[in-house]
């Protein structure tokens, strides 16, 4: 039985067969009456074989996603499988928001989270830190849960799959708000690296665009809240409005990406950079992303940018995001405030496999993390020495799971799991 690729065709699964679980009984029951390993799949989009088994694939994407808000305690609780954007819309409709969304609306809210994803801001967690609690199938196919305060929580939340299948997840909300997109062009490098916090914050969520070997930054995307310092500044930092000619990514349709031009909107239509009725990203395409200490973000930029004329011509475009500091013991943004150096890579795996040691070496001085669902070629002894809380999470997971039911061979390489 073929069982397919990720998302972007970058891994083809393994697994022996795969259970499309359409409810939580289901899980417990592909768990408990497995023979040999299992793994939980998500909407497909890591790029690496993170979520493949040796054995069985459960998918919990089949499962309702059936929210539930308590407004006591301004949280929702929905379906490990759902899209982001779905419950975007669920939530906008009721009056209620997340904090931030990432740049696709399109990714599962268990596989977000279990990988770290983020959008950006440099007050924003990255969406692992908006959880608050956690339901999940064990390694005998019960019915756990976790919750925010209970001992080891901060190891489950960004937990890569290593212990159970989470099938209901429980995330911090709040009012509805509505956010403005400003796009500028040719912001220099010179103002960005003088001032790299000061420009990484100079909105709700700042994004910077980059091909490494231009003179100037390709693009800056301004998100701010309204009502909280959304006035446009024309000549931003040197740079200019972007027009309506030149609006649009590399080898990506204007209409794919959600709405800029300072028009305000709902937050779930302006924070993600891609509409969740239309083709996320490019589609054709491997990627790759680091995260850096933002005090050493500047420095960490000018390393990658000695190598941008060889970058560049094998690169669709790199982003450069923020994300807050947070206590969970496997993101990537454990304990301090962190640039996310991102590349969206043209779909040529030799390229990728040459140049990537070549940026993680130039990142290596920084204490560099790598994005746990994306490519990279970091040791596992590499990965240690820059995740303090590695070997916790690791014992953890041991401990919860001392048979290897949730292992794979990803895990084994990266050391998260024996």
């Amino acid at each position: 039985m073929s069982i397919g690729a990720t998302w972007a065709g970058t891994h083809t699964f393994g697994a022996a067969e795969l259970i499309d679980a359409r409810s939580i009984p289901e899980v417990q029951d592909a768990v408990a009456g497995a023979d040999g390993p299992v793994r939980a799949l998500g909407t497909r989009h890591s790029f690496n074989d993170l979520a493949d088994s040796a054995g069985r694939l459960v998918t919990v994407t089949g499962i309702p996603a059936e929210p539930e808000v308590d407004e006591s305690t301004r949280t929702v609780t929905v379906g490990a499988g759902t899209r982001y954007g779905e419950l975007a819309v669920w939530l906008e409709a009721r009056g209620w928001a997340l904090h931030n969304m990432g740049s696709l609306p399109h990714i599962s809210v268990a596989g977000a989270v279990a990988t770290g994803t983020h959008g950006s801001g440099l007050a924003n967690g990255c969406l692992s830190d908006a959880v608050a609690g956690l339901s999940y199938v064990n390694a005998a196919g019960e019915l756990a849960y976790a919750r925010r305060g209970d001992e080891g929580f901060a190891g489950l939340v960004v937990g890569l799959g290593a212990y159970g299948i989470v099938v209901r997840v429980t995330l911090d909300i709040q009012p509805t708000y509505r956010v403005r997109q400003d796009v500028y062009r040719g912001l220099s490098w010179e103002a960005a690296l003088g001032d790299l916090r000061g420009i990484m914050g100079a909105g709700y969520s700042v994004s910077l665009f980059t091909m490494w070997d231009e003179p100037t930054i390709q693009q800056a995307w301004r998100k701010t809240r309204i009502g909280v310092g959304e006035d446009p500044q024309d000549g931003w930092q040197g740079a200019r409005f972007e027009t309506a000619a030149e609006s649009g990514l590399v080898d990506v349709p204007p209409a794919n990406l959600t709405v800029k031009g300072g028009v305000p909107g709902p937050w779930l239509e302006r924070l993600p950079h891609f509409r969740l009725d239309q083709t996320p990203s490019n589609g054709d395409e491997i990627q790759t992303e680091y995260f850096v200490a933002i005090d050493d973000g500047a420095d960490a930029l000018r390393a990658v940018r000695e190598l941008g004329p060889e970058i560049a011509p094998h690169l669709l475009v790199s982003e450069l995001r923020t994300i807050a500091a947070d206590e969970l013991w496997l993101s990537g943004a454990y304990g301090r405030d962190t640039l996310a150096i991102h590349f969206t890579w043209r779909n040529s795996p030799a390229a990728v496999a040459a140049l990537t040691p070549r940026i993680e070496r130039a990142l290596a001085p920084f204490g560099a993390r790598p994005h746990w669902g994306k490519v990279n070629t970091m040791t596992a002894e590499r990965i240690a020495a820059v995740t303090p809380r590695l070997a916790d999470a690791r014992a953890q997971f041991e401990s919860l799971d001392p048979a290897g039911r949730f292992a794979n061979d990803h895990l084994r390489r990266l050391g998260i799991r024996l």
